[in-house]
């Protein structure tokens, strides 16, 4: 056996990991026929643009998430707990990252996805997949933990993730991580929001439509909450909602905005 001490690289991972022990974690899945999706897609790819399947996932659950303010939302304290519900939409989505030769998982938050157009999520995310982590600014909080000693990287994450202003900023209103790139169907995940979802690779599979069997591209979409703030009536319509949502995307309906109902949720409290 040859132990030895946690790599910087991976404290940040440790001191998260640590963070989201007090959630209360449910699992839901579901699959999703993405013969829409594949089919905007290659229109797009037509016109020399590129989709990412993550930029589907995350500009339709903006939308839906802006039509549930009770899942967009957090939760913080114990003795006297407070629930924040967000006046806006930010989606976390992870990377695969190698820092100093070791690999990592890295995440950003994309700001009011609920009103962002596609093609301006797919910027961002390609502009932190193809970033160098030790330059970008989007990771300097990262590579200050890395530099402190474990106990104080530890107090500083804490202090720094306490309070429930901060929280769309920090983690985002929900989260998504993806395995697809790789032969994984399905996965759950916690991402330190009340919803994350886990998004697993596109392949053809047999479904039945109208009474035949036919071949069409599946994707399984998981959706992780947190008990504490929703319950799983409330997680399972906004799993239907989304799987709709990417069912029909490029319809009118699936195209509009659902982000009225965020005019009347408050602010998150500044505790």
């Amino acid at each position: 056996m040859n132990a030895a001490p946690l790599a910087p690289e991976r404290r940040p991972t440790l001191y998260f990991l640590e963070h989201i022990r007090s959630f209360a974690p449910v699992f839901l899945d579901t699959e999703v026929d993405m013969t829409a999706v594949r089919r905007h897609r290659a229109a797009a790819r037509a016109a020399g643009e590129h989709l990412s399947l993550v930029s589907y996932v995350v500009h339709a659950a903006g939308r839906v998430l802006a039509a549930h303010p009770e899942a967009n939302a957090a939760v913080r304290g114990t003795f006297a707990p407070k629930v924040a519900r967000f006046s806006g939409v930010s989606g976390k989505v992870t990377f695969d990252k190698t820092v100093n030769g070791r690999r990592v998982v890295l995440s950003t938050v994309l700001p009011d996805v609920h009103v962002a157009d596609q093609a301006d999520i797919q910027r961002q995310i390609e502009f932190v997949r193809d970033g160098d982590p030790e330059t970008m600014p989007q990771f300097a909080k990262v590579r200050a933990l890395r530099r402190l000693p474990v106990p104080l990287g530890r107090l500083a994450f804490r202090a720094g993730i306490r309070g429930l202003g901060k929280r769309p900023q920090l983690v985002g209103t929900f989260a998504v991580t993806s395995l697809g790139h790789r032969a994984v169907d399905g996965f759950h995940s916690v991402g330190g929001t009340t919803v994350t979802l886990g998004v697993g690779r596109m392949s053809d599979r047999p479904v039945v439509r109208d009474g035949s069997i036919t071949i069409a591209p599946m994707m399984r979409l998981s959706l992780a909450f947190d008990h504490r703030v929703i319950d799983g009536a409330e997680a399972a319509d906004v799993l239907t909602d989304l799987k709709t949502r990417l069912e029909e995307f490029g319809s009118g309906a699936a195209a509009e905005p659902a982000a009225a109902h965020l005019d009347d949720v408050p602010a998150a409290p500044r505790s």
